[in-house]
C-alpha cells in the first residue's frame, strides 16, 4: 500500500495495490457459479431516468446495457475510462455532428414479462434516448442535451444527429448515469419504470426479487449477449444503514467488496479493523486511489448575500481543509478545485489555479475582512440544507464546516432532511440560502463544469448565470482537439477559483477492498458495479 504522504504527493494520479497476508495465485481459468454479496442502498425506485440517485443507478448497472461502456478489469487504472462497445458492435462519425452505431445482433432482453426475451433492436435505443430527452423531470437528460435527433435507420443501425459539435458525446453514452436501454413494453404496462417488475433490460443479471430496505437479489441472465458471461450466478445487494453492523459483517466475510461506495472502506473504519482483517480475511486485496466524489457548499448566488463574490470567497477561506483531511480522512485526502484531482488528465492542482488559489487557504482573518468589505462586518445568518447519506465522514465534515463558518460570523443553522427529501429539493437547488453535500461522481470534466454552472441545468444547485463562464463552457464542449480542450478547461478552472460559486471540500484517498476469491476484478470510480463484475469470477 502507498503511504498517506505518498498518496498526497501523487496529487490524484496515484494507484497502489496490495494484499493483506498471502494471496493464493489467481485461477487462470474462469469458474462459473457462486453468489457475490455487496452492501448496497435501498433505491427510491427503479427508474433510472427519474432520479439522480446512486441507489438506483448501481442496481441498474447490473440489469441494463448501454450503447458504449467503460472497459473494466485489473488492467484498467482507476480514474481512467477507456471506451468500448456494449450494445454497439461498431460506430463511426461521418461529420462533426453525426454518429452512426451498428448494434450487435441477437441481443435478448431478460426472459421476463412483458418483454419475454425478445431481441433488442435499434428502435429500443431510439425509444430509450427519446424517453430520456422528453420525460418531465428526467434527471440526467442534460448529459445528452446536444442531441437533436436519434433515428432507427434499420433494425440494427442507430443514427444520432447533434445540434452542435459535442466533444464528450461518446463519453456520455458510456456513463452509467446517462441512458440505460429499456423496452417500451415495460413503460406501456407500468406507466414508468419505478416498480421492480419494470426493471427488465439486456444486462448480465436479472432482478429476481426486491425486499424494501432489506435486499435486491439478481440472477444470471441466461441469454446474455457475451457468450459465457457473466461467470457469477447470483448477486445479493444487501441494504445495511448501520455502520457498526456493516463493519461486523465485513469482518465475518459477509461482503465480498468494501461496504462503502464504490466498494471501499472509510479510512477511519479501516484503521480500526485492519489488524483484525489480517487474521480473519488473509489475502484480502486492496487498492488506493483518489475519489471523484466531491463534497461542496452550494449557495443561492442569485440572491444576496451570496451574489457577492467576496462573501463566497470568505466562506472558502473559512474552511479548514487541512483539518478536514486530518480529522475525517485520517490524513489521506486531496484538496480539490472545480475538477476533482481524481480526474488527473483534466484537473488543475489548487496551486496552479492562479490568483484564485489563495481562496483555498485557511485564513479566517482574511475571511472576516472580505465579509466586512461586503457589508457584513457583524456576520450574517444562514441555513444549510443537509442529508447524512448514512456517512459518518460526511457528518464529521459538516460539523467542522459549521464551526468554521461560526468563527467568521456566519451563524449557519443545519436544515437536515431525510435522503429522499434532500434529493428532491436541495440536490436540484431548492433551498433557502446554503446547502452541503456530495455532487454526483461524474466521470468527465465536462459534467463537473457544465452541470453545476450552466443556466437551466437541474444540477446548477448554486443558481449560477455567468455570461463569461457560459461562453467558456460552450467553447470547451465544441473543441474536439483534446489538447486545445484541456487548455480551455484549465482556463475555466482558474476563473471558477476566483468566483467560488461552490466551495469544495477535500476528497479522500479511497481504499478499495475485495475478497481474495474475487478474480479478474478491478475497482474504479462511478456507479458501474455491474460492468466491473461482469467478467469477474469467484474462486471458492
Amino acid at each position: 500500500m502507498i503511504s498517506r504522504r505518498h498518496a498526497l504527493a501523487l496529487g490524484g494520479a496515484g494507484v497502489a495495490t496490495a494484499a493483506l497476508g498471502r494471496s493464493p495465485a489467481a485461477a487462470q481459468t474462469p469458474r462459473r457459479g457462486g453468489t457475490l454479496t455487496i452492501r448496497a442502498w435501498d433505491p427510491p425506485h427503479f427508474d433510472p431516468v427519474l432520479t439522480f440517485s446512486y441507489a438506483t443507478h448501481v442496481p441498474t448497472s447490473f440489469t441494463h446495457s448501454r450503447l458504449l461502456r467503460h472497459r473494466a478489469g485489473p488492467a484498467v487504472k482507476p480514474g481512467s475510462f477507456p471506451l468500448e462497445g456494449d450494445l454497439a458492435e461498431s460506430w463511426q462519425q461521418p461529420n462533426e455532428t453525426t454518429y452512426v452505431f451498428r448494434l450487435r445482433r441477437g441481443v435478448r432482453f431478460h426472459p421476463k414479462p412483458p418483454v419475454n426475451g425478445r431481441e433488442l433492436t435499434a428502435e429500443d435505443v431510439r425509444y430509450s434516448v427519446e424517453r430520456l430527452l422528453t420525460t418531465p423531470g428526467a434527471a440526467n437528460a442534460v448529459m445528452l442535451r446536444s442531441v437533436d435527433k436519434v433515428e432507427a435507420v434499420d433494425r440494427y443501425t442507430v443514427k444520432f444527429t447533434l445540434k452542435e459539435p459535442f466533444a464528450w458525446f461518446l463519453d456520455m453514452l458510456a456513463n452509467p448515469m446517462t441512458v440505460a436501454i429499456v423496452a417500451r413494453e415495460c413503460v406501456d404496462k407500468f406507466g414508468d419504470l419505478k416498480k421492480p417488475d419494470a426493471s427488465v433490460g439486456t444486462g448480465p443479471w436479472m432482478l429476481e426479487s426486491y425486499k424494501p430496505n432489506v435486499s435486491i437479489t439478481l440472477v444470471r441472465h441466461p441469454n446474455y449477449f457475451v457468450p459465457g458471461l457473466p461467470h457469477i450466478d447470483r448477486v445479493e445487494l444487501n441494504v445495511d444503514e448501520d455502520n457498526a453492523s456493516r463493519m461486523a459483517a465485513f469482518l465475518a466475510g459477509k461482503y465480498d467488496v468494501g461496504w462503502e461506495f464504490p466498494g471501499t472502506i472509510n479510512r477511519t473504519d479501516w484503521v480500526q479493523i485492519r489488524d483484525q482483517l489480517k487474521q480473519r480475511r488473509p489475502g484480502l486485496q486492496t487498492a488506493e486511489f483518489p475519489s471523484n466524489v466531491v463534497v461542496d457548499v452550494q449557495m443561492r448566488t442569485d440572491r444576496p448575500p451570496f451574489n457577492d463574490a467576496r462573501v463566497r470567497q470568505a466562506i472558502s477561506m473559512a474552511v479548514d481543509r487541512d483539518r478536514i483531511i486530518t480529522d475525517t480522512l485520517e490524513g489521506a485526502g486531496v484538496v480539490n478545485g472545480p475538477v476533482p484531482a481524481a480526474l488527473a488528465d483534466w484537473a488543475l492542482p489548487v496551486g496552479q489555479l492562479g490568483e484564485g488559489s489563495r481562496f483555498y487557504r485557511y485564513d479566517p482573518a482574511e475571511a472576516k475582512r472580505l465579509l466586512a468589505a461586503a457589508g457584513h462586518a457583524g456576520g450574517l445568518p444562514a441555513s444549510v440544507c443537509f442529508a447524512t447519506y448514512g456517512s459518518t465522514v460526511l457528518v464529521d465534515t459538516m460539523q467542522i464546516v459549521l464551526r468554521n463558518l461560526k468563527d467568521i460570523g456566519i451563524d449557519a443553522k443545519l436544515d437536515q432532511k431525510e435522503y429522499g427529501a434532500y434529493v428532491a429539493t436541495c440536490r436540484v437547488g431548492k433551498y433557502e440560502s446554503m446547502g452541503f453535500g456530495p455532487a454526483a461522481p461524474y466521470l468527465e470534466a465536462d459534467n463537473f463544469l457544465s452541470s453545476p454552472h450552466a443556466p437551466g441545468e437541474p444540477r446548477n444547485r448554486s443558481h449560477v448565470n455567468d455570461p463569461v463562464l457560459n461562453d467558456l463552457l460552450a467553447r470547451q464542449r465544441r473543441t474536439i482537439d483534446v489538447g486545445k480542450r484541456r487548455d480551455v478547461i484549465h482556463e475555466i478552472q482558474r476563473y471558477l477559483a476566483r468566483q467560488q460559486y461552490y466551495v469544495y471540500m477535500p476528497s479522500p484517498i479511497y481504499i478499495a477492498v475485495w475478497d481474495r476469491a474475487l478474480k479478474n476484478y478491478g475497482p474504479n470510480l462511478g456507479f458501474d458495479y455491474g460492468g466491473r463484475l461482469v467478467a469477474a469470477w469467484l474462486d471458492r
